[in-house]
């Protein structure tokens, strides 16, 4: 596991899109597994900058999202999809048909979960995966549990995912309670992972990711047994960690 220590939240971004851009320019066919929420805007603004210097091409890039609110059309402002679209698919050369979501209207969870891991099947696997942490640990929407969940699956959320997302939303009841997220083993079977934390509210969290038991009370803490994972964290992130 390495560990880049970034210097703030604009830092942070400018680092971990450093290493998306060297994925997508070694290799411009390249599988992106991607996330959303607040901390990877940064970077995503990053990555449009770049594209729009002709720094960077994602003509032949294909991209896989983690998870995706269940009963959100894509046309909701809240919905992942609209997320994508917003700060980064409308403003790079990216192939609308090889941008995979799931499908947040898709009432069958066991069909839903089934297509999209085939999905990713079908792509060839993840290149490299981005993922967010959460403020209990949780990477994608894989919440804190008794077990580590393995493909993608159909997610209670918990109250204090509910409780950190509701800015989105007019309030905490508009909060959707489901959501489909890639699982945990679906995580790891990427061959590269990039993990981006940003803040002090975040501290605990990554820390006992990082160095704390492998367990499924700290979702993150899977990563630990991952042979290619690179933390990008700001210094408030990572103020708890001693290293």
């Amino acid at each position: 596991m390495k560990i880049i220590k970034a210097k703030d939240y604009q830092d942070m971004s400018r680092k971990a899109a450093n290493i998306i851009s060297a994925q997508v320019i070694l290799k411009p066919d390249c599988v992106l597994g991607l996330a959303t929420g607040s901390t990877p805007i940064g970077m995503y603004e990053k990555l449009v900058e770049r594209y729009n210097k002709g720094d960077l091409d994602f003509g032949d890039v294909t991209t896989v999202n983690l998870d995706e609110y269940k009963g959100l059309p894509k046309e909701d402002e809240q919905s992942y999809y609209y997320f994508m679209h917003s700060h980064l698919f409308d403003y790079v050369n990216i192939n609308p048909d090889r941008t995979f979501l799931p499908d947040g209207m898709n009432e069958d969870p066991d069909a839903e979960c089934e297509r999209y891991e085939e999905v990713i099947r079908s792509v060839g696997g993840v290149d490299l995966q981005l993922l967010g942490m959460g403020h209990n640990g949780h990477i994608g929407f894989n919440e804190p549990g008794e077990e580590f969940a393995k493909g993608t699956h159909c997610v209670d959320l918990q109250p204090r995912t509910i409780e950190a997302n509701k800015r989105f939303f007019a309030s905490a009841e508009d909060v959707p309670r489901q959501a489909y997220s890639m699982g945990i083993q679906t995580i790891m079977k990427a061959k590269k992972i990039l993990v981006i934390v940003s803040g002090e509210d975040k501290a605990e969290a990554l820390k006992n990711s990082l160095f704390g038991p492998v367990t499924p009370h700290v979702p993150g803490s899977i990563l630990q047994m991952h042979p290619d994972v690179t933390i990008v964290a700001d210094e408030a992130a990572l103020s708890k960690c001693n290293l």
